[in-house]
């Protein structure tokens, strides 16, 4: 006879494969969940009986993913390599002169000769493409944000400025603050429930894949690229959050002993209990270390961690579902001025001196609420993107609408301990890792320049009344804004989304275009024709929405040349002369970095420029007006927010000007 426990641990080892199993074809037939289900049944009874039980490396069934992936979404197809580089030469037009052009046409033709390194390096990409759930999205994940060791805020970490809340004191704020705690798990129930989320695009369903990341994860810091840890498929969740205030952190549980959620009443009481135990604010801000540039932080974590306490209270914020950050009030500032200096406070937490030691810029979601009624979240880009991060945020703020919830509290089977600090050791060497990030931290946001602005002339129904995409409109305005003061088209890129594919992320579309560079010229030429130049602005329009198109439809110039990139390196064999060439690096150099709220919320995001000659531009465009958030740096002297601000305004008002001057009777 097998005995009875050998028995009950092939029961428990077979359930959770099972689990696992269906987490890796989620979506599929059940018929084959069934078939895989018993097949491992079939296996695991033999091994018993054989006086065994198999190991969970030996009966996993995650082999399954690389066959079938089970997802109704599309993978994302490899772009044809010679139809994408001849695309790439169009877009260098605008941007070198025409001896670098036809000297990187030569290039492209020798990498495209047959039997040359492009014909092998395509079959290479269709091969991955073929083992693996989305060839471009890990690659993307590792080259832009885990191997950048730039500072996360400002350089990666966007931030979204909400509308500010009625209450102006700590009590208002703690109500607030329980109640979009309670909001945040209550999408988090959504996501995990059988039905989970789902989003429309266009007609097509979004993936969902990422939102299961949101919680419980955290970037870890390393010498040469940093790693996000997520808790493992096998293993639930943390039952707590992370709360900040005055520099001191919290492990506030949010679940009671039976896996309910705590009541909005339950999170205030526990939030009271933490505001009375974090009154002084003489502590280091340990949360400094987390807006160093990477490697330094890198190099501090080491040095952290390597304490007992230190790396016990380390560990508790990384699997934290979340980061709740209570700030106090910050600097009074003019009606004028407010949205530009609170979305600054948002992105960077206001220097040293304010709120910036109240963050562990680390984890992949800080909501932020401050005693004035500023609110906002920071999100790690590794983990999130934007498009996920706002279809959460309206789920949120609608439930925070809805009237407060008297529900009596459930009564746990065990009490509910109050919120517990973590504490830190602060050797020598520790400190003066503080000491250095704070000056680093300090010289960045005073280094940062943020201009918000509301446009209320129109919004985005005029450029539709006109048969215009207003994001492809808005565009070709940024291009001939950055014309007017620069006397010169540079290297621009507008994220987009891919997640209509499997596990799809984001990509870039390159604005730059030789259409627009011919209406940026004539727009200010007073012997042009106006129907001329109407003619010329339709056509600058349609090129970049047929770019656009282009990368939703998975086929990215630059996806592409990251991916002969990493194939080369990965391999060991010599990048490509295309990938060499000067033409290339001005082409990537992103003086304009773009974005597009498309969200019902009200929101203004923002972040900094990628490059430090650079700007960044987000559109939050609502039918009747348009939200827009410029940044840049003060270090360069050619650039100037408040300067290209004012530029973009007076191109949106001169191109409807010149739209209703030929077009008087559609006005």
């Amino acid at each position: 006879m097998v005995n009875q426990s050998v028995l009950c641990s092939a029961s428990l080892l077979f359930h959770w494969e099972v689990i696992a199993v269906a987490r890796v074809i989620d979506g599929c037939d059940h018929y084959l969940l069934l078939i895989a289900a018993l097949l491992l049944l079939g296996m695991m009874v033999q091994s018993v009986f054989k006086g065994r039980l198999l190991s969970h490396a030996q009966v996993s069934f995650r082999i399954l993913s690389r066959g079938y992936s089970g997802s109704p979404f599309p993978h994302q197809p490899v772009p044809d390599l010679s139809k994408t580089l001849f695309r790439y030469l169009g877009s260098l037009q605008p941007l070198v002169s025409k001896d670098e052009l036809e000297s990187t046409r030569e290039l492209v033709e020798e990498f495209l000769r047959p039997g040359g390194q492009g014909e092998e390096l395509a079959k290479q990409l269709q091969k991955r493409a073929e083992r693996t759930d989305n060839w471009l999205t890990d690659w993307r994940h590792q080259a832009i944000y885990l191997e950048n060791h730039l500072p996360l805020p400002v350089h990666s970490s966007p931030a979204v400025l909400l509308p500010q809340r009625d209450h102006k004191d700590w009590r208002g704020q703690l109500r607030f603050a329980s109640k979009l705690i309670s909001g945040v798990l209550d999408f988090k129930a959504k996501i995990e429930s059988p039905d989970g989320l789902t989003e429309i695009w266009r007609g097509r369903p979004l993936c969902p894949h990422q939102y299961h990341d949101f919680f419980g994860s955290c970037r870890e810091p390393g010498y040469k690229r940093d790693r996000v840890l997520l808790q493992p498929a096998h293993k639930s969740l943390s039952q707590y959050v992370t709360v900040c205030r005055n520099y001191q952190f919290f492990q506030m549980d949010v679940y009671n002993s039976d896996g309910s959620p705590l009541t909005e009443d339950q999170i205030h009481q526990q939030m009271l209990f933490l505001r009375a135990h974090s009154y002084k604010t003489d502590k280091e801000p340990v949360g400094v270390l987390t807006t160093d540039h990477r490697n330094s932080w890198g190099r501090a974590y080491t040095t952290l961690i390597r304490d007992r306490l230190n790396r016990e209270s380390v560990r508790s914020i990384q699997r934290s579902l979340f980061t709740v950050c209570l700030d106090a009030t910050a600097l009074k500032y003019s009606e004028e001025l407010y949205s530009s200096r609170t979305a600054a406070q948002m992105l960077h937490g206001g220097g040293t001196h304010a709120n910036s030691g109240n963050r562990w810029f680390d984890k992949t979601l800080q909501f932020v609420v401050g005693e004035d009624g500023t609110c906002g979240l920071i999100y790690d880009q590794a983990t999130a993107d934007a498009s996920a991060i706002l279809t959460m945020l309206g789920h949120v703020l609608e439930y925070c609408s809805r009237g407060p919830k008297r529900l009596p509290p459930r009564t746990p089977l065990t009490r509910l301990p109050p919120p517990k600090k973590l504490y830190f050791n602060f050797p020598p060497e520790t400190k003066q890792h503080i000491e250095n990030a704070k000056q680093n931290l300090d010289i960045l946001v005073n280094d940062l320049d943020i201009c918000c602005f509301t446009f209320s002339d129109f919004g985005k129904s005029f450029p539709k009344k006109h048969n215009m995409r207003p994001g492809a409109f808005l565009q070709v305005a940024l291009q001939l804004a950055y014309y007017r003061c620069h006397e010169s088209l540079c290297a621009t890129c507008e994220v987009v989304s891919l997640r209509t594919f499997h596990r799809g992320r984001s990509d870039v579309v390159r604005c730059s275009s030789s259409e627009a560079l011919e209406f940026v010229q004539a727009a200010d030429e007073p012997n042009r024709l106006a129907g001329e130049k109407l003619s010329l602005l339709k056509k600058a329009v349609e090129s970049h929405q047929c770019a656009t198109e282009q990368v939703l439809q998975g086929q990215s110039v630059d996806g592409t040349l990251l991916a002969l990139k990493m194939l080369c390196i990965s391999s060991g064999a010599a990048l490509p002369a295309i990938l060499m060439d000067t033409s290339y690096a001005v082409s990537s150099h992103w003086k304009l970095f773009t974005g597009q709220v498309s969200s019902p919320i009200d929101c203004v995001m923002c972040y900094g420029p990628l490059v430090p000659d650079g700007y960044s531009v987000c559109f939050a465009p609502s039918l009747d007006s348009i939200t827009v958030c410029v940044s840049a740096f003060d270090c360069c002297q050619e650039t100037d927010a408040q300067k290209l601000s004012d530029s973009l305004q007076g191109a949106l008002r001169d191109m409807q000007s010149l739209i209703i001057k030929c077009q008087p009777g559609e006005a």
